[in-house]
């Protein structure tokens, strides 16, 4: 058995129901097992939920957290990958004061190295939104923590995978 701990991306296809988030977050809980991140947003599929949960764990506990998920009533198929098996991005946004915007050449250096966008400018604050890999966010926070950040958020991983899912095929021969 691999015992290696690794970074992996769980993919959960379900119906949107009350309670399910509850119930999938105490599967991991129960195993001491900690979320680094979740998002939940349709998917390709119609009236279909996706949830996409990264989680550092060895190979053989991600199995059996996929086949616990399994069990729950509203879930399609859970799939779990490795991060050489998806591509995957995450988004952040950062809240700064206006002035450091025009007043500190630096900062527009650090904007236009790291590609981010600038969301929206006013008089009191700008707002930048980056997205990409963890360290790439990572990195830029902290060159713009020597400035001053008022407000910060990051968004849990989004990802797909590099072969493609049989789930959409699953579903169309299970309405038919």
């Amino acid at each position: 058995m691999d015992k290696k701990i690794k970074s992996f991306t769980v993919s959960i296809y379900t119906e949107n129901n009350i309670g399910l988030l509850n119930r999938i977050s105490a599967i991991f809980q129960r195993r001491h097992i900690n979320i680094e991140s979740m998002n939940i947003s349709v998917s390709e599929i119609e009236g279909v939920s996706r949830f996409t949960i990264l989680v550092n764990m060895t190979e053989n506990q991600v199995k059996k957290i996929i086949a616990q998920i399994e069990k729950q009533v509203e879930v399609i198929k859970a799939y779990f990958h490795t991060d050489e098996e998806t591509i995957y991005q995450e988004s952040c946004m950062f809240k700064i004061k206006s002035d450091l915007l025009f007043e500190e050449r630096q900062i527009q250096n650090i904007i236009k190295e790291s590609n981010a966008i600038i969301v929206t400018v006013n008089k009191e604050f700008f707002v930048l939104e980056k997205s990409g890999r963890r360290h790439e966010i990572e990195l830029l926070h902290r060159e713009l923590s020597a400035f001053g950040i008022m407000q910060f958020v990051r968004s849990g991983r989004i990802a797909v995978t590099k072969d493609e899912l049989k789930i959409s095929q699953m579903l169309k021969a299970f309405n038919n």
